[in-house]
């Protein structure tokens, strides 16, 4: 059996990796090649070239390095058709992925296409689903909710689970020795991960977190690998103390931060999700340029964007998007979230439920849903 498996970020890594793995138990005889990072490397893949270099984010980014970047794609493209390999899998980064799968398909129609993490097109552009109809044959979706989007345009699509319900959990244990005898109350602060979106959140951030600051309350910020040096030079200028969890060699610690909280004050996106594996409960807040505002407030589909109200459809996780990413409002939210935890619980643990806690590792159902396709 061969496999041909891509990805181009840390997180198409750690779901290669578990997919490698996971193809594995179900076919010991099987080779991979194609493109990865430590973790797929971990597992056997000899990288096509560095995994970094297909890593671009951004219009003018990828504007800049559109030459090179155009090279790799035609690079990998012929490397796939090469070899020809029962399944081309391509995992998420679709301004790479889908431009390979484009190439492949046109030069061999037969080839088989699986690509691993739908397009989000349940919330905005849904245009892009039909894009890739003659593309893709088959879909692996982490969302419980996304396979009828693809089905509707004639892609296979299977839901096989989110990685985030194999992620590292501490202990009540970890967690209550970390936390320490004071009795106070843990608030962590998650301005996101990337420096954009902390330039423009640790202000709005900075200004909840002096508002609700009293006796008894412990502010946390664990910082993302990125972006560790620019907050830690930030929160040193509050009026608020507030502990930076450095993300090197601090894993357990972020961990056990985590378990312990009270509530959280988090950037929108996926740590919505690692928050309710912790039982955490939130408040999401999240703000753009004025003229992303305007394109992606036409453009929206959806009525909210944190992931745990929509797989556990409710809306008990309060929000401020855009516009409504206000101090006050958020302060007042964090302080009545704090008050009254539980009414979060419920919605959280549905939405581990539904994301596949209690069945197989979604590596394996990956692997087993592209091996019933073939």
């Amino acid at each position: 059996m061969r496999v041909f498996v891509t990805a181009g970020e840390a997180s198409g890594d750690k779901l290669g990796a578990a997919f490698m793995k996971g193809f594995r138990q179900l076919c010991p005889d099987v080779e991979f090649r194609g493109i990865g990072g430590p973790l797929m490397e971990a597992e056997g893949l000899e990288s096509l070239f560095p995994m970094d270099e297909i890593s671009i984010m951004g219009i003018s980014e990828i504007l800049k390095e559109y030459r090179h970047l155009k090279a790799r794609i035609r690079e990998t493209a012929e490397a796939v058709l090469d070899w020809r390999p029962d399944v081309l899998v391509t995992i998420d980064l679709p301004e790479f992925s889908l431009r390979v799968n484009r190439l492949v398909k046109k030069a061999a129609p037969d080839q088989r296409v699986v690509h691993y993490v739908a397009p989000t097109v349940w919330a905005w552009r849904p245009g892009r689903a039909k894009k890739m109809v003659g593309v893709v044959d088959q879909v692996l979706a982490l969302l419980p909710f996304e396979p009828p989007y693809m089905q509707a345009v004639g892609i296979a699509c299977d839901f096989v689970g989110h990685p985030v319900v194999m992620e590292p959990v501490a202990t009540a244990e970890e967690a209550a020795a970390w936390k320490g005898d004071s009795g106070d109350k843990v608030v962590l602060v998650l301005p996101g991960s990337r420096r954009s979106e902390v330039a423009r959140l640790l202000p709005v951030f900075q200004e909840v977190v002096e508002r609700i600051a009293r006796p008894g309350l412990r502010f946390v910020l664990p910082a993302g690998r990125q972006v560790v040096g620019p907050v830690k030079e930030a929160v040193a200028g509050w009026k608020v103390p507030v502990e930076v969890i450095d993300p090197e060699g601090n894993s357990a610690e972020k961990l056990a931060a985590f378990r312990a909280a009270d509530v959280a004050l988090a950037a929108s996106g996926t740590v919505s999700l690692e928050l309710a594996a912790n039982a955490t409960p939130m408040v999401i807040a999240y703000d753009m340029s004025w003229l992303s505002r305007q394109i992606i407030g036409r453009m929206l589909l959806v009525d909210t964007v944190t992931l745990v109200n929509l797989v556990s459809e409710t809306r008990d996780i309060p929000e401020f998007i855009g516009k409504n990413c206000k101090p006050e409002a958020i302060a007042k939210a964090v302080l009545d979230v704090l008050e009254a935890p539980d009414r979060q619980l419920r919605a959280m643990d549905l939405t581990m439920e539904r994301l596949g806690r209690d069945g197989e590792e979604p590596g394996l159902r990956a692997a087993r849903a592209v091996l019933n396709g073939l």
